[in-house]
């Protein structure tokens, strides 16, 4: 089925969503409010290491209003340790601290009082006496023999270490005429969305159940607060109906979540924790990647890559909950879209005393995507070769799909050389070449900067196993209910919390194609976590493949059982009844919507034997593809996978250092799109949070291990004068396994374009014989070399 051959798919229709969010009717957790609930602030630890020596709240309890402090022993003793994605059982994380902090802004004990206000003075008034502890900041220091032990009991700061070899790398090392070998360092950033983690908890003793309202977006979350509560999962109620604003992956929330819930217990009292920004940025365990790579290639004299090495130190912070397995997900697209024959994969998670990482948009793998493309810029500059020209040699090419890579993953379909010949005419190419030596005729620095990159879609748990071998989860599926109701209208029941990524019109638009109505007349509704169907959450880039592709199979079973009724009632077989419009016709004979479906709830006598009155169906469906358990280090990591190229045009003013971007296209490709306008606004998102990756933001710490960007004073965003007007042209390569061709795009723009940045702010200061191998460029380290080499070179004049 092509996009031509669409209804209601690939159009550019309204977002259900924009309707309630531009007016300011959406419903966030914040909005909630519970009779007699009260507040929660949280103490700080003020130093990166020290073991906690005791804890005086006799003066913030005497405050009139302070109702409750709650410090980490007894927490501990009430609930189990948070889990881990990795083989570390020692190392315990609770949501206060336990005998010792092990980093700046640990929450040391909790303040409930009537007002928030008052809970923050209250905070003040208790005395922490702290013994500081020899710490460590820096991943690499964290894993030498004499590095202080961030977790004593688990004997080591490695919490996960895996070697992977794929194919005959030494041999292809040996046998090449060519190497080279780079470090590369991603710095640590996140999302930062507006909407920082809150929630309301709320404990009803007479039902037993705890009631959940927060801006959540993580996998297994009811599941996780019950462990930890000690408490069954059918006490636990979360409620999907609440709008969360932004997340790309951070809002995981579960320490939140188990310290509200144990003081909604103990106090009979809704609690109210909302994070200040302050306690997001340092404490929120919100911080992205930190990630250092040491890569070795293998090439020929035509700038072909044979082979590469690579290993990824990851500094993953104080606490480990999912964050090592960002390094997992790059193993499904470890050669990015070249066809690089061999691989060794070393990848190392390490503990610091710094704010514990949480998963991020893309899982790891924008950081492995600038790691791979600043390899196939320094091939091309050693051989004098195009950079495009050496990209479009490696690019696994159109008649080669479906293509198997070294570690075990096939990608699905794609035609690269396709989407890069779009942009260079969008771009035009030889104009934009001449743009940029005109420019730097005029003393400015400018330059070009090129990437392509890979984004792995409809994400199965396949990276869970293959790091940790004790876990055996091969099952990550999505659900949808639909139901028809006497009346003839259509509700549709998903079973996530939204994220900003248009699920209602994902969905009704699927459901919609299938049955042939409109979709601005289906309803979808997000019921709670106990009338839920299992879900694994908007992550990985998977819900419209996954929630897409339920909706779909939901949506033909109910078209097959209409047609059924159908074929009954017209005296007919089922394959002679013709489906159209809702309507179903045979013999020249119709019945319409209206009369299907009143058969379906009032016609019992009229249905086929052994049909159950009613008109609903449910599917839960299962990641094509991931039903296996990785073997021998190979593994199919994702079923689908999209293709971005990037090129756009830096300019930068050699007194000031800062880099202008004058244009900016990307050509993607994410199969059939469902909805023009979300992917473009992924993209676009995406692409303004990978510049400020690349540019601005960064949670940088001193040598005393405090954090230094603790606001936006001080961690930048990028701005509307920072982002330019972007260029989009898109290319369809459907996928097979899809029920549309679709693939995933909620990760889009940002897995590409920090390379891309890097891209064209090294050509452009290449000249003067610098280069940048950190990401973020910040400017003032631009200005600062520009300025250095400017003197050297007035010096030799």
């Amino acid at each position: 089925m092509t996009e031509q051959g669409f209804r209601y798919i690939s159009k550019p229709r309204r977002v259900a969503e924009d309707r309630r969010f531009v007016v300011g009717r959406g419903r966030y957790a914040a909005d909630i409010r519970r009779p007699g609930e009260l507040a929660v602030a949280l103490v700080p630890s003020q130093h990166p290491c020290a073991r906690i020596v005791s804890i005086d709240a006799s003066a913030a309890l005497a405050m009139k209003g302070v109702r409750y402090v709650l410090t980490g022993e007894e927490l501990a003793a009430a609930t189990d340790p948070l889990m881990v994605g990795v083989d570390a059982p020692l190392v315990k994380r609770y949501p206060l601290a336990v005998g010792r902090t092990r980093y700046a802004g640990e929450w040391v004990a909790a303040v409930v009082a009537e007002t928030r206000a008052l809970a923050e003075d209250a905070t003040e008034k208790v005395v922490v006496k702290y013994e500081p502890i020899e710490y460590v900041i820096d991943g690499e220091a964290a894993i030498a023999p004499d590095a202080p032990l961030v977790h004593p009991d688990h004997g080591s700061n490695i919490v996960l270490e895996k070697r992977f070899v794929w194919g005959e790398v030494d041999e292809d090392f040996a046998k090449a005429p060519h190497s080279l070998s780079y470090r590369v360092k991603w710095g640590r950033s996140s999302t930062v969305p507006i909407e920082t983690f809150n929630l309301v908890a709320e404990w009803n003793p007479w039902q037993e159940i705890l009631d959940v309202w927060a801006s959540i977006q993580m996998p297994k979350y009811p599941d996780q607060i019950a462990r930890a509560l000690r408490i069954p999962y059918t006490s636990v109620r979360v409620h999907h109906d609440v709008d969360v604003g932004g997340s790309y992956g951070v809002k995981r929330g579960i320490k939140h979540t188990v310290l509200a819930g144990y003081l909604a217990r103990t106090l009979g009292a809704p609690i109210r924790l909302i994070e200040d920004r302050l306690e997001n940025m340092r404490a929120g365990d919100a911080h992205g990647p930190e990630r250092l790579f040491d890569v070795e290639m293998a090439y020929d004299d035509d700038g072909r890559i044979l082979s590469m090495r690579m290993r990824a130190l990851d500094n993953v912070g104080a606490y480990i909950g999912r964050s090592p397995l960002q390094l997992g997900k790059p193993v499904g697209a470890i050669v990015g879209p070249y066809k690089i024959g061999s691989v060794a994969y070393h990848a190392m998670a390490v503990l610091s005393n710094k704010t514990p990482q949480e998963a991020v948009r893309g899982f790891g793998q924008s950081p492995t995507n600038y790691a791979i493309e600043t390899g196939v810029e320094k091939v091309a500059e050693a051989l004098g070769l195009d950079r495009l020209e050496v990209r479009r040699r490696n690019f696994v090419k159109k008649d080669e799909f479906p293509y198997l890579i070294p570690s075990g993953t096939s990608y699905d379909s794609g035609d690269y050389d396709a989407v890069a010949d779009k942009v260079m005419a969008q771009i035009d190419w030889d104009a934009l070449v001449a743009e940029r030596d005109r420019l730097r005729g005029e003393g400015m620095l400018a330059g070009i900067g090129l990437s392509a990159c890979l984004e792995p879609g409809g994400g199965n748990s396949a990276f869970e196993p293959l790091l940790n071998e004790k876990n055996l989860t091969t099952t990550w599926m999505e659900s949808v209910r639909i139901n028809v109701d006497a009346l003839g209208g259509v509700t549709v029941a998903i079973h996530t919390t939204s994220s900003g990524q248009g699920h209602e019109t994902l969905v009704s638009s699927c459901v919609g194609e299938v049955l042939e109505i409109d979709p601005d007349t289906i309803r979808v509704v997000r019921p709670d976590s106990l009338a839920s169907l299992p879900s694994n959450s908007p992550v990985g880039s998977r819900m419209a493949i996954m929630m897409g592709g339920a909706a779909y199979r939901a949506a033909h079973k109910v078209k097959a059982k209409l047609i059924a009724v159908a074929a009954k009632n017209l005296d007919v077989a089922i394959d002679a009844v013709s489906y159209h419009d809702g309507n179903a016709s045979a013999g020249g004979r119709t019945l319409s919507w209206m009369e299907l479906v009143t058969i379906c709830h009032r016609g019992y006598h009229k249905l086929p034997a052994g049909m159950d009155p009613g008109l609903e169906a449910t599917d839960v469906m299962q990641v094509p593809g991931g039903e296996r358990l990785p073997e021998q280090g190979r593994t199919q990591m994702y079923p689908c996978y999209s293709f971005e190229f990037h090129a756009i045009l830096v300019v930068i003013d050699p007194a000031l250092g800062k880099p202008d971007i004058r244009r900016y296209v990307i050509g993607h490709d994410c199969g059939t799109v469902i909805n023009p306008h979300i992917v473009k606004g992924m993209t676009l998102g995406g692409i303004a949070h990978g510049i400020g990756a690349s540019l601005f933001e960064e949670f940088a710490y001193d040598e005393e291990g405090q954090l230094l960007t603790q606001s936006f004073m001080d961690y930048l965003l990028p701005s509307s004068h920072e982002v330019p007007a972007v260029e989009i042209v898109h290319h369809v390569s459907p996928s097979p396994h899809t029920v549309f061709g679709q693939k995933g795009s909620g990760e889009s723009g940002y897995l590409g374009s920090p390379a891309a940045i890097s891209s064209a702010v090294n050509d452009a200061v290449r000249p003067l014989g610098i280069r940048f191998d950190a990401l973020p460029i910040r400017i003032s380290a631009i200005g600062d070399a520009v300025a250095e080499a400017l003197e050297k070179t007035e010096g030799l004049q």
